[in-house]
């Protein structure tokens, strides 16, 4: 069984929505676009180190999987992408399954096969279901000294109560800092 893991960049206050640019995501009448670019390639570099280094899989919602498409070169496109949506998408990356229908189901189904770590990036829509289905075992988050209010959160739906264990944590050197939790048993 393989593991799910959420990599996801948060302000302060919880926001994850457009992390990068200011017209990422402006669903909601959202206009902080772009909160974590000043603090954009220290953070970057202990990505790679901390999260990219070691095989994985991707989880992807279908506009994160837009947005990321453009990388098919990259560290990110090594391994096998799962992208999930109700509506069709061109699947321009090689090694990449489209989901739709039963997402929870599919997802279950691909975590009980033998693989590398499932990382989801961004795709709040995805997380908040997979959350609510209790599915991420592990949450790799990128702290940002940067507070926006209002916003999609990253615990924004009713989810399963207890507690995790911090695993890993270390600063970026400009303010952000990494945190890993895991579920406790």
């Amino acid at each position: 069984m393989r593991d799910i893991a959420a990599l996801t960049f948060t302000t302060l206050d919880g926001v994850m929505q457009a992390v990068r640019l200011p017209d990422e995501d402006r669903s909601g009448g959202f206009t902080s676009g772009g909160w974590a670019a000043e603090y954009w390639d220290p953070v970057m570099d202990q990505v790679q180190k901390e999260a990219m280094a070691e095989p994985y899989d991707m989880l992807l919602g279908r506009k994160t999987y837009e947005m990321f498409s453009g990388h098919q070169d990259s560290s990110m496109n090594n391994g096998h992408v799962y992208v999930v949506s109700s509506g069709k998408t061109d699947l321009r990356w090689t090694n990449t399954t489209f989901l739709s229908g039963d997402v929870v189901s599919d997802i279950t189904e691909v975590k009980s096969q033998d693989g590398p770590l499932l990382q989801i990036h961004g795709s709040w829509q995805l997380i908040q279901t997979l959350l609510a289905a209790d599915l991420i075992d592990e949450f790799r988050l990128w702290i940002f000294p940067v507070i926006v209010g209002a916003g999609k959160r990253l615990f924004d739906c009713d989810v399963e109560t207890g507690t995790l264990e911090l695993v890993k944590t270390a600063p970026t050197g400009n303010g952000a800092i990494m945190s890993v939790y895991r579920k406790s048993d």
